[in-house]
């Protein structure tokens, strides 16, 4: 099967004239079809991310250090520099992929990190309290990071086939799928992904044009879920009493790093205290991923929080602007669904960031310090670029709704 978009062989020999015998290539060819306006916005949060981990690392580091062991106050911002320059290429690299290769290494990779999230109770290194990481060695692993963007993926494929058939039942298989996947995660215990998960298999349904009924009934089931959660599930009702029946004993715990989280990021006013001089960050309990935005305002000021909040809905907004005149189904969705989650965690990041939602643990992407999180995020947005791409020679007719070269 040929991946190759319409009129491909033009592209490669107007392109061949125009740069040289070296455009003659897969990579030539990539160069212009990627939309490097959404690339350069990701540079552009993983270079803020650089500097907001090297404004975060000495807090972190001096939080982590004791006696015996007393870390580099740039500890982590070197790390993290090393985890960027192994994600860039990776990111790079998936944005090169043919869309048929693509869709079957992420159906593969769900089955993989599925699997993986089973055996996390039994093998995963605990950290906080929590299971989630598995213990390579070198490095740990978090199954669910990579998980989030080969599921959009996967369950894109399988909504896309109802295009061809509206009858199939492809809402009771990704449902439970989802379901599998949050029962997983809640095993570890992990409230935020579960969130998103479930967040996101809605907005697919969405687009995918599930009838409103539908959608209001599970919308209605996924409330109903949440107030069984926090019955029934400790961790849920601990975060949320925490955040919003604030007592003298939460006050140590979940309610304590949101409001620190707050006095932090209000300490900069509107243009911040400047790199390095930040003082309220060194009470922040993670201020090198879960509250680095935080940081960023205690440092760089409330301006520079709302330029990087800006940027991630610049990426949203272009990817469905991109997205209007898509025909192919599987296309559509998984693009959609890779721009939405992307979205969605920038937006519970912060919002738990300025007290609005309680405590997650969850990373603002290409921000937060991480090395599991910089990779699954790359190859998320990788994908995101590999189902975006476009031929710029081609153009829709307004008459015949066709792509050609005139």
């Amino acid at each position: 099967m040929n991946d190759e978009a319409p009129g491909t062989e033009l592209v490669r020999s107007r392109v061949s004239k125009q740069l040289g015998r070296a455009s003659n290539s897969r990579a030539g060819l990539w160069f212009w079809e990627v939309d490097r306006v959404l690339m350069l916005l990701a540079f552009l949060l993983i270079a803020i991310g650089l500097v907001a981990v090297a404004a975060a690392s000495p807090a972190t580091a001096r939080r982590y250090s004791d006696a015996t062991h007393i870390m580099p106050a740039m500890y982590y911002f070197w790390r993290q520099l090393v985890w960027v320059c192994v994600s860039v290429p990776v990111l790079i690299g998936v944005s090169m992929l043919p869309i048929t290769l693509a869709r079957r290494l992420s159906l593969i990779g769900t089955g993989i990190c599925v699997a993986m999230l089973m055996v996390v109770p039994f093998i995963g290194a605990e950290v906080n309290g929590a299971k989630r990481w598995i213990n390579l060695g070198v490095s740990d692993i978090q199954p669910s990071e990579f998980l989030k963007p080969l599921f959009i993926v996967s369950t894109a494929w399988i909504l896309s086939f109802r295009a061809k058939d509206p009858q199939l039942p492809v809402m009771v298989i990704t449902g439970g799928v989802v379901a599998l996947i949050a029962v997983l995660l809640m095993l570890q215990p992990d409230f935020g992904q579960t969130i998103v998960f479930g967040t996101v298999w809605l907005i697919l349904l969405t687009i995918a044009g599930i009838s409103p009924i539908a959608i209001g009934a599970l919308a209605g089931t996924a409330f109903a879920l949440v107030i069984a959660a926090y019955v029934f599930y400790a961790t849920a009702r601990t975060r949320i009493d925490n955040f919003l029946f604030p007592t003298k004993e939460a006050a140590l715990a979940d309610r304590y790093q949101v409001e620190v989280a707050h006095d932090t990021l209000a300490a900069g006013g509107l243009t911040g205290t400047g790199p390095g001089s930040g003082q309220v960050k060194f009470k922040l309990p993670e201020a090198h991923t879960d509250y680095i935005f935080s940081v960023i305002g205690e440092e760089f000021g409330l301006i520079a929080c709302a330029v990087i909040a800006i940027v991630y809905l610049a990426i949203v907004i272009r990817v469905f602007m991109k997205l209007l005149d898509e025909e192919d189904a599987f296309r559509l969705l998984a693009a959609a669904g890779l721009a939405a989650q992307f979205g969605v965690q920038a937006l519970i990041n912060m919002a738990v960031n300025t007290g609005i939602a309680p405590s997650k643990g969850m990373t603002l992407p290409f921000i937060s310090y991480g090395g599991s999180s910089m990779v699954a995020l790359s190859i998320g947005f990788g994908l995101l670029l590999a189902f975006t791409r476009r031929n710029p020679y081609l153009k829709r007719s307004p008459y015949t709704g066709r792509w050609s070269t005139t």
